[in-house]
């Protein structure tokens, strides 16, 4: 139920506040005072989009909030809801509480303090707000609006859900079968895939090869001068008699006569040591670079031949070797599937077959229960309708088969006749904008039965309608009332006058700006008056009414 609403310059109302009760609650007020707006302003607070028009002039922010208490019999969806998001909900009270901000920057929301996505509010507020919109009537002329009411009131919903849910995979089934088919390689790509794998698993190149082998390459190819220069150095350290291994002897002797003179060479002698080791060493690995080297003209050109098997590769599909590797893992994948292919396709038909079949069989289920649920459906309604005016109104239902859909396999419309004797015709053929509000009023009633939404929102469910047939629907309004929470803008007295709780809308002038406020009634009586003309048989008129319906 909604408890209390707030609302902080949007359009003409600067600020308002408006505790809410339960039962029928009426909004009343003269033509362009404001009414509709407190309902744009819960539209708003419900995640409907909003541009910046709907700031009031001269303010820079605009907020509506509202305070709610949750039924039990929806509190455990509400905390799952709530709980997945990562907002807090108590159960034990029940209470949750909305706010919606606009400003030049954009737009926020917050449930329970707690900043959310407009997607969450939306999601929240269907299950505690029913709005019926201006002109919302007008939708009931069309076929698929009236097999959506007809699964809310047969309690097909979840069939329903199924089917959407159902035709979605099957799209994606079918996409993905496409995409699969339209991205495999065709036989002469395959060809090229399996003749570039077979060039590369021929030579079939190690990492790093074509880098190794230019290296011995470059050896093998100058092993002449590496060897003679090699040698020549080993001469220099160590095997011609003036090499260095021979002049490091005689700086040792020289040492002695240093020790001889008394000069302490204890350091310099270890020093000439480490020199003496390190052109010892050098020599040797000099000595095992030139045996290493092998002058072999044949390996020589076995190198040059490997090489160029390995720069072929690398310019037909490299250019590097890593890529060459990539190409030929890529190569070898797109042969894997192409040589999958059938299979795969198969497997792709079944898994379509399988979804289609569960589709047609919970179509098959869907269909049948709502052939069942039908009459029943239209002939609640048609009782809310005798009551309302049509007393020899008659429904019938119309299935067309149609091919499985998201809602599932049947086209359903309602035929209508308003009086006796007359053919039963399509809603969109024959229904009058009175009519289409009376049959609105009715279908929310039977509907408040299947559902569990807290309360219900009018916006001018009465128009063009008068008479006794006003009286009846402030009747239904007010019965509607006593199992969930009326919200209801009127201009007929003979409905406002049946309200639980009696709200007015007014409208000021000052320093060129406009302002609309809200007050609850404690006497009506003025108002009715009002509404009925303002003159002395008026407010006679509107005292009767009071009195009749107080002591009803």
């Amino acid at each position: 139920m909604l408890n209390y609403l707030q609302i902080d310059n949007y359009a003409l109302i600067e600020h308002s506040e408006v505790e809410f009760f339960p039962g029928f609650n009426v909004i009343t007020g003269e033509s362009g005072a404001g009414k509709s707006i407190m309902l744009g302003a819960l539209a708003f607070l419900t995640g409907e989009r909003s541009g910046q028009n709907i700031l009031r002039t001269g303010a820079q922010k605009c907020s509506v909030s509202a305070l709610f208490t949750v039924p039990e019999t929806l509190r455990q969806d509400i905390s799952s809801l709530l709980e997945g998001s990562g907002i807090d909900f108590d159960p034990g009270t029940g209470e949750v509480s909305l706010r919606r901000v606009l400003t030049s920057s954009g737009t926020r929301q917050f449930v329970n303090d707690q900043p959310c996505s407009a997607k969450l509010v939306s999601e929240l507020t269907g299950f505690l707000i029913d709005r019926q919109r201006v002109n919302e009537q007008l939708s009931l002329q069309q076929p698929a609006r009236q097999l959506e009411l007809l699964d809310r009131c047969a309690g097909t919903l979840d069939l329903r859900d199924r089917c959407a849910a159902l035709c979605e995979t099957l799209k994606n089934l079918r996409r993905e079968a496409e995409e699969f088919h339209s991205t495999l390689p065709n036989a002469a790509e395959a060809d090229r895939l399996k003749l570039m794998v077979d060039e590369i698993a021929a030579v079939d190149p190690a990492p790093g090869e074509d880098e190794e082998l230019a290296d011995k390459f470059r050896m093998a190819s100058n092993a002449r001068e590496i060897i003679g220069t090699a040698e020549t150095l080993v001469q220099l350290l160590s095997e011609s008699e003036s090499s260095i291994a021979d002049q490091l002897g005689s700086v040792f002797r020289k040492l002695d006569e240093l020790t001889r003179l008394g000069a302490e060479c204890e350091e310099m002698y270890s020093e000439c040591t480490v020199i003496q080791e390190s052109v010892t060493l050098l020599a040797g690995k000099l000595a095992a670079l030139a045996s290493k080297v092998d002058l072999d003209p044949e390996e020589l050109a076995a190198i040059e031949t490997r090489m160029g098997e390995i720069f072929t590769l690398k310019r037909r599909y490299g250019p590097s070797l890593e890529e060459l590797f990539i190409n030929r893992q890529h190569a070898e994948e797109e042969l894997a599937r192409y040589n999958a292919s059938a299979a795969t396709a198969e497997e792709y038909a079944k898994k379509i077959r399988q979804i289609e079949n569960e589709l047609a069989e919970v179509c098959k289920e869907l269909s049948a229960k709502r052939q069942k649920s039908a009459k029943d459906f239209l002939g609640k309604i048609t009782e809310k309708l005798k009551f309302l005016g049509f007393g020899k109104c008659r429904f019938e239902a119309s299935f067309t088969p149609c091919p499985p859909g998201p809602s599932g396999s049947d086209k359903f419309e309602m035929l209508f006749s308003a009086n006796a004797g007359s053919e039963v015709l399509p809603l969109r053929k024959i229904a009058s904008s009175g009519e289409l509000s009376r049959l609105m009023l009715g279908l929310k009633t039977v509907l408040a039965d299947a559902d569990d939404v807290p309360t219900v929102i009018f916006d001018e469910i009465d128009m063009n309608i008068g008479g006794e047939t006003a009286n009846a629907v402030g009747k239904e309004l007010h019965t509607l009332g006593q199992s969930r929470q009326i919200i209801s803008i009127s201009h007929l007295a003979q409905v406002a006058v049946r309200a639980d709780h009696h709200f007015k809308v007014t409208k000021q002038s000052e320093n060129d700006l406009v302002r609309s406020s809200v007050e609850l009634l404690k006497n009506p009586e003025e108002e009715i008056a009002r509404m009925l003309g303002n003159t002395s048989a008026a407010r006679k008129h509107a005292r009767e009414l009071l009195k009749e319906v107080k002591n009803a």
